[in-house]
């Protein structure tokens, strides 16, 4: 048999069948690399051993003896294996049921340790189906009789912790001298790191309490380490090889720009449009996440690159994640340009064929200036002439492949790249998730934009809540109701949705014009609804989470959010941002069902403050980082150790070292850091060309 090595395939190991091998593949465990990386979720004590004649019946009880005989018993009706131990006080039997295996591993002499409830057998104690440890020679006796440490593994149905365990143990003692060290004895004293074979090993087999978290946190920072290196690195290749379009403001086109805005820019939107123009001004192609709180006015910063764009006689492509995102932003542009010579184009799947083959060949010809579409911008037969900028609104709507294809549609060269989001990202995530992009932030709501009052509703207010509904409806407002039932699945049947709208008809909003929004609705279905209720002629827009983004109707000053404890913070937050945007002022009224201590602490959150990225702070301690973003793979990396909300510590000197080895060895040549680039190599394993697109 072949040597097993670290990515060798579970499958070589013994006890891993074909079966196995899917249910360990649920769990990421593909090479036995992986199964060594699939730490314990925790550890349970085992109790310290007595003598046999110490045992007592009905309880748990731990014994070090010798096995004296090993015998089967039952043939094949109920086969069972039976062992007599012996130690100086008294003699007792174990038994198992279906357990050829316990004479695989053990033979008369051998020293064991048994674990399990004491039984009586004619008069002698005896463990049924107790666990199992064989004594290696080395063991001492004396500590063996002291209380052990044993891992408990994250599993899943049809494999169990004890199994895992068994192919740990199994699989560690082949693989421990195969385990290579990172770093220099230095780095890992300076950063009180222990060597990462010591970590491996004490994570699985810890002598102490103590030894697990130390180890956890060796193993979570070369994680780290090897994600921020992977950005970083393709970050500078990509600023050292990739060309772009430099495009140069001057003060007239600056002029001529900012006379298309009736209003005045805020300071944090001129900070944000100086670090774009400077970053446009550079043959290197642009790489910015613009963060904004919903309604802080990201649009208008876009758009102003947009036009800058065009002052030098190139095309722009604003993508957006929903036809009706991408036609409010078409809107708004027209707004802002009317009487200018900037030709645009909405492109979205609703086209008919004609107007669609008009788009495209008007497009490839250079004879428009800023396209804004949907996926639709992705189709193979769409050819821009002279792209040079690209603007994807809430771009982890996206996949990274679909940000890569909207990319490769420059003639010539890398067209420059502007994320926008309304999604307020921690450092931590924004380190992680958008570690290769600059960072801009819009921190200031514009003049004018009252802050949204938020209010929990218990379950004894609702009758009040629904009469304030009713009178701002009165007073020719409009609100949305949210319902979290009607998902953007087949599975869901929109009856809920059409049982929800009657009750808002019959009951709660009688003599309201209310209609219903969802996600599984045709594209012109949508806009006729949201024509509809932008003009007015629907009071109540009964909606799903479809109007998350983008949604802009100033006279809808109402929100209803029901069953609110399903949601996360940050989903509320942005549901909430479409309303308040007119004069008025905003309410928003969270409604729960079932109000347990925990969602009324988290819906708190809420209505004590409007600061989106305290908000997202809160929500990544609560639910994770794969809600807020979409999921946690990135980059490549599928974290198995490292965990972004407690290693927000490690993450940061992860990155701060990654920078340092970057700028001393950019390609990792030097013989020191050979294991390192293995490993980086190993973890991206051919994906490494989609790091720059986030």
């Amino acid at each position: 048999m072949a040597q097993v090595t670290l990515d060798s395939s579970v499958q070589y190991l013994k006890g891993v069948g074909p079966n196995r091998v899917e249910l360990l593949a649920n769990l990421g465990i593909r090479t036995v690399g992986d199964l060594i990386l699939h730490l314990p979720s925790r550890y349970d004590r085992q109790p310290e051993a007595c003598a046999i004649g110490d045992l007592e019946l009905g309880q748990i009880g731990t014994i070090v003896a010798g096995v004296e005989r090993i015998r089967s018993h039952g043939g094949f009706s109920r086969p069972s294996v039976v062992v007599g131990l012996v130690d100086a006080t008294g003699r007792c039997t174990a038994r198992w049921f279906n357990a050829a295996w316990v004479q695989q591993q053990i033979k008369p002499g051998d020293s064991v340790r048994i674990s399990g409830t004491v039984g009586e057998y004619r008069r002698q104690a005896q463990f049924v189906n107790p666990s199992l440890e064989v004594l290696a020679d080395e063991d001492d006796e004396h500590s063996a009789m002291r209380g052990r440490i044993l891992p408990v593994y994250p599993a899943t149905e049809g494999i169990t912790s004890k199994q895992i365990a068994g192919l740990v143990d199994r699989a560690l003692p082949m693989l421990l001298d195969q385990i290579q060290e990172w770093y220099e004895p230095e780095y890992r004293r300076s950063r009180d790191l222990p060597p990462r074979r010591t970590a491996i090993e004490r994570a699985h087999r810890p002598v102490q309490l103590e030894d697990p978290p130390v180890a956890r946190r060796r193993l979570a920072y070369d994680e780290l380490f090897l994600m921020q290196l992977a950005i970083l690195r393709k970050r500078r290749l990509e600023r050292s090889s990739v060309r772009g379009v430099p495009i140069k403001n001057t003060d007239e086109i600056d002029r001529r720009i900012r006379k298309r805005f009736p209003f005045k820019l805020t300071a944090a939107q001129r900070r944000a449009i100086d670090e774009i123009v400077a970053d446009l001004a550079r043959p290197i192609p642009m790489n910015r996440l613009l963060q904004g709180d919903v309604g802080a006015g990201k649009t208008v910063v876009a758009l102003y690159a947009a036009l800058l764009t065009v002052a030098h006689k190139h095309q722009v492509a604003i993508m957006a994640p929903t036809e009706i995102l991408a036609e409010q932003h078409y809107r708004g542009i027209e707004r802002y340009l009317a009487g200018s010579r900037v030709r645009t184009k909405l492109l979205v799947g609703g086209l008919s064929r004609a107007e669609r083959a008009d788009a495209i060949e008007r497009i490839d010809a250079g004879e428009i200036d800023i396209v804004v579409g949907t996926q639709a911008l992705l189709e193979r037969d769409i050819e821009f002439n002279r792209l040079a900028l690209v603007v994807i609104d809430e771009q982890h709507k996206f996949g990274v492949v679909q940000r890569a294809t909207i990319r490769s549609k420059a003639a010539v060269g890398r067209p420059h790249y502007l994320v926008m989001t309304a999604t307020p990202i921690p450092r931590t995530l924004a380190l992680t998730f958008f570690g290769d992009l600059d960072v801009s932030v819009i921190d200031a709501l514009p003049p004018g934009r009252k802050p949204i009052k938020t209010r929990y509703v218990p379950p004894d207010k609702l009758e009040e809540a629904w009469a304030f509904v009713r009178q701002r409806i009165a007073e020719g407002e409009q609100a949305f109701v949210v319902h979290p039932l009607v998902e953007e699945s087949e599975a869901i049947p929109l009856s809920a949705a059409t049982v929800e709208v009657e009750r808002l008809r019959r009951d709660l909003l009688p003599g309201r014009r209310v209609d219903l929004l969802h996600g599984r609705m045709k594209p012109r279905e949508k806009d006729d609804v949201m024509h509809r209720f932008a003009a007015g002629e629907i009071d109540v827009l009964a909606a799903t989470t479809v109007i998350e983004v983008g949604i802009d109707v100033p006279n809808a000053t109402v929100m209803v959010i029901q069953n609110a404890e399903r949601f996360g913070l940050s989903q509320l937050h942005q549901l909430r941002g479409r309303i308040g945007r007119g004069s008025r002022p905003g309410y928003c009224l969270l409604m729960a069902e079932q109000p347990g201590d925990t969602a009324r602490s988290r819906l708190s959150v809420l209505t004590r403050t409007t600061d989106g990225f305290r908000i997202a702070e809160e929500d990544l301690l609560l639910r994770g980082p794969g809600d807020l973003m979409g999921g946690r793979r990135q980059h490549g990396f599928d974290l198995k150790v490292a965990d972004l909300i407690s290693d927000v510590d490690l993450l940061t000197q992860a990155r701060k070292d990654a920078a340092a080895l970057i700028a001393a060895d950019p390609n990792l040549a030097q013989p020191k850091h050979a294991v390192i680039k293995k490993e980086l190599m190993n973890a991206l394993k051919g994906r490494f060309e989609l790091i720059d697109v986030g």
